[in-house]
């Protein structure tokens, strides 16, 4: 398994004195984050790489981060775990409320703005957890295939 790679505040400083980044605040970093991370890994030759399973890692992180962002009041945490074919993103948010999958469409057959994230998300990702936090809101960690 390579390095977990933490990204909340409180874990910043890591092992031999190296600097992880900061908990991200914007889907662009969670996005880099995943991808720093699994091309650590594959450089190492940790885990196999494939470019488009590459992608799915990284479009699942964007829609996990911004969901919690427009929908769950900020994300709290975030954490990114490479073990060998799968790359695990796990991103808290301060909301109970669980994800839903919205209709396309509204009652009048009008394309709705927005709502394919959670969708995306389940298409993409295995082994997809939501749990409650003890301190509120919840946590939703996914594994993506990386080949």
């Amino acid at each position: 398994m390579c390095e977990p790679h933490p990204t909340d505040p409180a874990a910043e400083r890591g092992g031999a004195g190296r600097r992880l980044p900061p908990r991200p605040s914007k889907p662009a970093e969670a996005r880099r984050a995943v991808e720093r991370a699994v091309t650590e890994c594959c450089r190492q030759g940790r885990a196999r790489c494939d470019d488009d399973a590459l992608s799915d890692a990284v479009l699942v992180a964007s829609e996990l981060t911004t969901n919690a962002i427009l929908h769950g009041g900020g994300i709290t945490d975030f954490r990114v775990d490479v073990t060998g074919p799968a790359v695990r993103v796990s991103v808290s948010d301060r909301s109970d409320r669980l994800p839903v999958a919205v209709d396309p469409t509204d009652a009048q057959g009008r394309r709705r703005v927005g709502g394919r994230g959670w969708p995306i998300v389940c298409r993409l990702a295995r082994d997809v957890h939501v749990r409650d936090l003890p301190s509120g809101g919840k946590c939703i960690s996914v594994l993506v295939p990386l080949s």
